[in-house]
């Protein structure tokens, strides 16, 4: 997090800083509009043609960013982009459809994270020790963790989350409707949980896991 830069910005050297900001900047040009995208795409095959209607079959950061959400990425390492949308009467099977579309955006950022850290072992079997490999590895190894988080936030069972609208297709329909009306409460309680830090631990725990399966797979 860019907070935690800052606190720390004396124990690091110039290009660290650098590399690391260049990092959260590439997750915010590329890895959200990815998330993004990864949404819209799976709901177009699946029957729901709304967002290629609405433009968001695409890559241009523009067409995707959220500010508050942008924001959030470099404060506290998590955050959001424009909720690409989704008519679920389009689908063919409506649990199903909903399920895989707001699984795609997640398992999007898994599969950047994995990718990132596949570039990093390629550029450890060829790239001598020195200045190019400390770099990368600032560079690839931000870029996979800031992915990952951002799959594990985004999977939490909490609205307007990913996580939620895959857990929503079993809740009791009474359960559904109390979160439909007091939503942008809830929204505004969960920025609250990520601005005081609370979510930080159990996201930052379940990051580390995953990144270094990543890593035991690579064999690095």
């Amino acid at each position: 997090m860019l907070l935690d830069l800052l606190n720390n910005r004396g124990q690091m050297t110039f290009e660290t800083l650098l590399f690391t900001f260049l990092s959260y900047a590439m997750v915010i040009l590329l890895a959200l509009p990815v998330h993004e995208l990864a949404h819209g795409y799976v709901a177009d095959k699946l029957g729901d043609h709304t967002a290629r209607w609405s433009g968001r079959l695409t890559l241009n950061p523009f067409a995707h960013l959220d500010p508050m959400g942008t924001l959030m990425i470099f404060l506290f390492g998590v955050g959001f982009a424009k909720p690409v949308p989704v008519n679920p009467r389009n689908f063919r099977n409506y649990k199903t459809g909903m399920a895989l579309t707001a699984l795609a955006g997640p398992v999007s950022n898994l599969l950047m994270a994995f990718l990132s850290m596949l570039i990093l072992r390629i550029f450890f079997l060829f790239l001598p020790a020195g200045l190019a490999l400390t770099v990368a590895i600032v560079f690839f190894q931000q870029f996979a963790l800031i992915n990952i988080s951002l799959a594990i936030f985004n999977l939490l069972p909490i609205p307007p989350l990913d996580g939620f609208r895959i857990v929503a297709n079993v809740l009791p329909p009474k359960w559904s409707y109390f979160v439909d009306r007091y939503q942008t409460y809830i929204t505004l309680f969960v920025m609250l949980l990520v601005f005081s830090g609370v979510l930080s631990w159990p996201i930052s725990r379940a990051s580390t896991g995953i990144y270094n399966f990543f890593v035991t797979i690579l064999m690095f």
